[in-house]
């Protein structure tokens, strides 16, 4: 089995080996766990990359800030750039940085589930479901973006749950299931479009900006709630980490092991679905996000799962430095960071079909 601790039968003991690339991690006299050599060393270069990418984003602006006060404001030290710093830059990079995280480790999730590179939250409708529900809401006069937010968790769950049901038929066919969430993507998107053709124009227009996936205005209003909701989530997040490698099992070994890998794939799901919606909720569909980062995550580590800390690092340096360059690229004009995510996001997407891995088939079968 190659996602666990194999086991070797030597005069009649069984000895377990760790698997080729693992490491032992030793807490205490009895805890331990197994740590990806290679994912580690990652993981500690893409949060030196984060740390740069953040500092670049306080410093670079309208107007350039000197890293020193940058650290003078983080600290809380009087500085002259307190408020372009510690009011405008600060809390709207800790939102575009959390968004990320939520987005990588959603992405993830998602596609280990469904064994498809292809089966992103933004790809198979719950971030469509979710933008419905919100552009429906803020079209009918709700605009609070603390509300927002726990809408479209409700949007997202509804869509995903729909989704799932109507891809199960004795078990969670990958094809079937990236193919009808991008049915259902489709006709959500429909439904967002009605929305908006029915609302007032100004506040149409405040949607439009919204879907494309926007952090201009962001403050701490919107990334208190946004990482109290990661902190709730955590828990959740480290059992799924552990439950990643349940889910690569086949059922007949699954079975064999008297795990129920039915309500693991649901519980992987539904972690997935809250966090892309949130996310959602707070920055709107930041396209490709969730797509990119779990597969370029796992193509630097080159481990059998996708690993969830890299993802969410590389979702988070994704989401800081296309925000970077959506502040900068044609200044004084801003753009929504979706636009410069789907410019990367959607070339990837065409070479993923082109070189035919959008076929819905998973590693073992056709069968999560």
């Amino acid at each position: 089995m190659s996602t666990g601790t194999k086991t070797v039968e030597a005069a009649g003991t069984a000895v377990r080996v760790r698997p080729a690339g693992y490491g032992v991690v030793r807490i205490g006299a009895r805890g331990r766990f197994l740590l990806h050599r290679r994912a580690a060393l990652v993981a500690v270069a893409l949060i030196v990359l984060l740390a740069a990418v953040c500092v670049a984003y306080l410093c670079v602006g309208e107007s350039f800030v000197a890293p020193g006060e940058v650290v003078k404001v983080i600290l809380g030290q009087p500085s002259p750039d307190e408020l372009v710093v510690g009011t405008l830059r600060l809390p709207r990079m800790v939102t575009g940085l959390l968004v990320g995280l939520a987005f990588g480790v959603a992405g993830a999730l998602i596609q280990t589930v469904a064994r498809n590179p292809l089966a992103s939250p933004d790809i198979i409708g719950i971030s469509q479901g979710a933008s419905a529900l919100t552009v429906g809401a803020m079209t009918f006069g709700v605009t609070s973006y603390t509300v927002l937010p726990y809408l479209s968790v409700i949007g997202g769950v509804a869509a995903a749950a729909l989704v799932y049901v109507f891809a199960w038929r004795g078990g969670l066919h990958a094809a079937r299931f990236v193919l009808i969430g991008i049915g259902f993507a489709i006709a959500l998107r429909s439904v967002t479009t009605l929305f908006l053709t029915k609302g007032d124009y100004l506040v149409a227009q405040q949607a439009k900006i919204w879907m494309t996936g926007s952090l201009n205005g962001r403050g701490w209003d919107q990334a208190a709630p946004l990482a109290w909701t990661l902190l709730l989530l955590l828990p959740a997040v480290l059992w799924a980490a552990r439950a990643q490698r349940t889910v690569s099992l086949d059922d007949d070994t699954a079975t064999a092991l008297g795990v129920r890998l039915g309500q693991v794939r649901l519980g992987l799901v539904a972690i997935g679905v809250v966090l892309a919606s949130v996310a959602t909720g707070t920055a709107g569909p930041v396209d490709f996000v969730a797509l990119l980062a779990p597969q370029i995550a796992r193509r630097m580590t080159r481990t059998a799962q996708i690993p969830l800390l890299c993802s969410a690092l590389l979702g988070a340096v994704i989401v800081v430095f296309a925000d970077l360059l959506a502040r900068k690229l044609f200044s004084p004009t801003e753009l929504p960071v979706g636009v410069l995510t789907a410019a990367v996001g959607a070339p990837y997407l065409i070479w993923l079909i082109v070189r035919g891995r959008g076929g819905g088939r998973g590693r073992n079968g056709g069968t999560a």
